[in-house]
């Protein structure tokens, strides 16, 4: 009989690097996503203000209840649009196709040359409930806040699903992989495997 492998002590544990973080769960591959909200900034009269689109892109993003219809998304402190989903108390997610990387890129603050300070000057229209919907997006996603959870150098922002919708145009998401955009492929060319959508 095989003795099982021992297990290291806790005290023994090497902390994780951040290059090694990356470089293992980069092979997860993931959706590219623009998460919207607006800020209220002064506006050119006196007193008054004027409801401002912000956008960061996030791969962070996963459904996590059908009832009630919630979602999740991560947002890295840093980030410029961080306080102001709080504020706001709602967001957009914007589910990219994968003709989307220079947006994606301008969003997520990497070199691009769409001014970053111009919302990228990607179209867009305001959605329901006054949420900037990209013309990007493949689909998209309105929440109301839920909760505000901490976790390390992110937060992450539970939300409740108050409007979605799909285009029905004919183009492929844009993943993620590896640090590196993905293109899909063998499914233009082959058929699809697994369930298909309900009808």
């Amino acid at each position: 009989m095989v003795d099982p492998p021992a297990v290291a002590d806790a005290s023994e544990t090497q902390p994780i690097d951040a290059a090694r973080f990356r470089a293992v769960l980069g092979r997860y591959p993931t959706g590219v996503t623009i998460v919207t909200t607006v800020a209220d900034v002064p506006g050119r009269t006196s007193g008054g203000q004027r409801r401002q689109p912000i956008g960061t892109t996030v791969n962070s993003f996963t459904s996590v209840s059908l009832d009630p219809p919630l979602v999740l998304i991560a947002i890295g402190r840093e980030r410029s649009i961080h306080p102001v989903i709080a504020t706001a108390d709602r967001f957009a997610v914007n589910i990219l196709d994968e003709e989307s990387t220079l947006l994606s890129d301008c969003f997520a603050g990497a070199p691009s040359p769409l001014p970053r300070e111009a919302f990228c000057d990607a179209p867009y229209s305001w959605g329901s409930h006054e949420m900037p919907i990209l013309d990007a997006a493949l689909a998209y996603v309105v929440c109301d806040l839920e909760r505000v959870i901490e976790a390390g150098d992110h937060t992450l922002y539970l939300g409740r699903i108050v409007d979605l919708a799909a285009r029905e145009r004919e183009s492929w998401p844009l993943l993620y992989f590896r640090g590196r955009y993905l293109r899909i492929e063998h499914a233009e060319t082959e058929e699809l495997l697994g369930k298909p959508d309900a009808t």
